[in-house]
């Protein structure tokens, strides 16, 4: 069975288990979380008597429903904060279950080493018990070593396949809906080739960061995950020789490319040390790759070249 929502694409996605769990008479419905507040350098309660809703919206249309509370590390401080919030939202006859839950849901966000612990409902029933109906969490993934018991519960068949496979060969990949493969070294410079595509009029089919050994195998492997994608047309190769020779880039993406037999046009722009060589390397190979300079021109012929 596939269950399609406005989440997936329009095939759906496969349907593995269900949960089946009680269901209760709710009197309320609030909103709860708990995260890292960068610009105070402290953890934050978030919560809103708008629970059960997208709480973005809330925070958009009606920001002053927004009770914040900041958690650090001065004495009380997590007390300090739980009574905030119980008094903003007069709930003191509920003094005893608030306190006790919020405590709990600040030790597993702690000990867990999560970024986000997302309570949306938390609900009080009509038999004034409070319950976490349905959570959010997301995990530091840098802590997941810490971690097995976590790690354990891991669903492959949740995950996107591309993106699963290309975490295999220490690739971090992300699947787009466009048609212009990109293959970069750097979060913030794959952000910005993606960028600049749109800027041609393009759309970018993935986000791939090969990370800083652009090597013969990163490259190959970066194209197999790239060409999996029936969509794709071209692909745009925007590498910096910072730590790694950019002629070494050069030859690795002639090996690949000979090896491969691809089809789909390659547009490459290598910039960094020995760039020169590196495109003198490109446009003596005798196959077909074309080679640009600056990273206007490599978009436009890599949009030009679908």
């Amino acid at each position: 069975m596939n269950l399609i929502t406005h989440q997936t694409d329009p095939e759906g996605k496969k349907v593995n288990k269900i949960l089946i769990t009680e269901a209760l008479d709710i009197k309320k419905e609030y909103y709860f979380a708990i995260t890292f507040d960068r610009s105070k350098n402290c953890d934050v309660f978030i919560v809103s008597d708008e629970g059960g809703v997208d709480i973005e919206e809330v925070a958009k249309n009606s920001p002053e429903k927004i009770i914040k509370a900041w958690i650090n590390d001065s004495e009380n401080s997590l007390l300090n904060g739980i009574n905030e919030i119980i008094s903003k939202l007069s709930l003191e006859k509920y003094q005893n279950q608030i306190e006790d839950i919020f405590r709990k849901l600040y030790r597993c966000y702690y000990e867990s080493d999560c970024s986000l612990l997302e309570i949306n409902p938390l609900v009080i029933t009509t038999d004034d018990d409070i319950i976490a109906l349905d959570a959010k969490v997301n995990i530091d993934s840098n802590a997941l070593f810490r971690h097995p018991e976590i790690t354990s519960y891991r669903d492959k068949s949740e995950e996107n396949p591309l993106e699963l496979k290309a975490s295999e060969y220490g690739l971090n990949y992300i699947k787009l809906d466009g048609n212009v493969g990109c293959m970069v070294n750097g979060a913030g410079l794959a952000m910005a080739t993606m960028d600049i595509i749109k800027h041609y009029g393009g759309e970018p089919a993935n986000f791939l960061d090969v990370g800083g050994a652009a090597n013969v195998e990163t490259i190959k492997n970066g194209f197999k995950i790239i060409l999996s994608d029936r969509n794709v047309k071209s692909i745009l190769i925007n590498i910096f020789g910072g730590i790694v020779r950019c002629d070494r880039v050069a030859n690795g993406v002639i090996q690949a490319v000979k090896e491969l037999d691809l089809d789909a046009s390659v547009v490459v722009r290598l910039q960094g040390t020995n760039a020169d060589l590196a495109k003198k390397i490109l446009d003596d190979s005798g196959i077909n790759i074309i080679s640009a300079e600056t990273i206007n021109e490599a978009a436009k012929k890599a949009v030009e070249a679908v």
